[in-house]
């Protein structure tokens, strides 16, 4: 359950679906002996399940959530991404 907002440093609450950004990564998988839930089945991963992750509108005005292989979630800011994109 997300009980606050992703960035480690604010403190806000999660309390309406309608505020701020709400993101959902999949775990990193295990084997490949099984499919994953919600994909092709010719793709065979085992999935650990689905994660989800919430950031307060102030933080998603600044923030991204990316997930690296292997690392887990962090935060990134926009404006890093935005000049990688160009």
């Amino acid at each position: 359950m997300i009980s606050k907002c992703a960035n480690p440093t604010c403190s806000a609450r999660f309390l309406y679906m309608h505020e701020g950004q709400l993101y959902r990564f999949e775990r990193e998988p295990r084997s490949d002996t099984e499919s994953l839930l919600g994909f092709d089945p010719t793709v065979r991963k085992h999935s650990t399940g689905v994660e989800f992750f919430w950031l307060c509108p102030r933080c998603a005005a600044s923030l991204k959530l990316v997930q690296w292989g292997g690392a887990g979630v962090t935060t990134y800011p926009r404006h890093l991404l935005l000049k990688a994109a160009s």
